[in-house]
């Protein structure tokens, strides 16, 4: 994937080496991942053997919204702000620019919706979120409280040897995923999916977390459609890199390795056939309205 010419975004926050601990909300308070998730990374270090209970962890490279506590409140971390001088942060501070300028065309074009970029947050450990304290182990994240995207580089590289979701438009992928979510958000389907999963139970509050983040999926592919097209940032096998991504963290392959069998009903994220194909529906066409993953019986 070509990005070293491409200019660096300066919506990042740097928080890299700076620790992290429960200090920053009064009192302190844990991670309200969706309904029932944890996180992938203690999974990983076991082998991804750690299933419990049939529930389907958060898990890497689909990331998520993090959905907040009512009634707590927080004191905003910060960073270093600006674009970093390593190659991982340049990496990152690239693609996020690349999101910036796709999204900044593209949704006023196809949706009349004017674009405001998130803040990447690139932490190492754990951080203070608007959605609760962060660590390392659940893996990149969205939250919508303060629209920030949040990623561990290093623990980002781990997982991806990991899981053999091995590259650097793979890696990208990731990132786009997260920024779909912030998408949804200006477009208003994140705030009612929410509120959805709050009205519902089990499987039903699964059935709209998995549609939530297939569309994030899609949504990646259709920035990676534009961002083909418009600066020719992909060499060979980069699409293949991405599609496996997809398909590693599809929750039948990860229940599979996990526990031996899958339980669809515990679903978060979606099948590796439907992450590839959501993801391959953007890329394709390049337009958001390919996205509607909450049309029809099936995703």
């Amino acid at each position: 994937m070509r990005w070293d010419d491409f200019r660096q975004s300066e919506n990042v926050e740097d928080r890299r080496g700076e620790g992290g601990g429960f200090g920053g909300g009064r009192g302190g308070f844990g991670i309200p991942i969706g309904r029932g998730g944890i996180g992938i990374g203690t999974l990983i270090v076991v082998g991804l053997v750690s299933w419990a209970l049939g529930i389907n962890p958060l898990v890497l490279l689909g990331g998520g919204d993090m959905l907040p506590q009512g009634g707590t409140s927080y004191t905003q971390q910060t960073g270093r702000g600006g674009a970093p001088e390593d190659r991982a942060g340049r990496f990152a501070s690239a693609v996020l620019a690349q999101t910036e300028d796709v999204w900044s065309a593209e949704l006023p074009r196809q949706a009349n919706r004017s674009y405001q970029a998130p803040r990447l947050v690139l932490f190492s450990g754990g951080t203070q979120s608007g959605c609760g304290f962060a660590q390392a182990q659940v893996g990149p994240f969205y939250c919508p409280v303060d629209q920030r995207v949040y990623v561990d580089l290093d623990f980002l590289a781990r997982m991806q040897a990991q899981l053999g979701a091995r590259g650097d438009f793979a890696a990208a992928y990731v990132i786009a995923h997260e920024v779909g979510h912030h998408v949804e958000n200006l477009l208003g389907i994140l705030p009612k999916a929410q509120q959805a999963q709050r009205n519902a139970a089990g499987a039903q509050a699964n059935a709209v977390s998995v549609r939530t983040e297939l569309m994030a999926d899609c949504l990646a592919g259709v920035w990676a459609f534009h961002a083909e097209k418009n600066w020719r940032i992909l060499d060979d096998g980069d699409v293949a890199q991405a599609m496996n991504a997809a398909a590693a963290v599809g929750d039948d392959r990860l229940q599979r390795a996990g526990q031996g069998y899958v339980v669809p009903d515990s679903f978060t994220h979606g099948s590796s056939a439907q992450r590839t194909r959501w993801f391959g529906a953007g890329l394709k066409t390049g337009q958001i309205s390919a996205c509607n993953t909450f049309a029809g019986a099936q995703p």
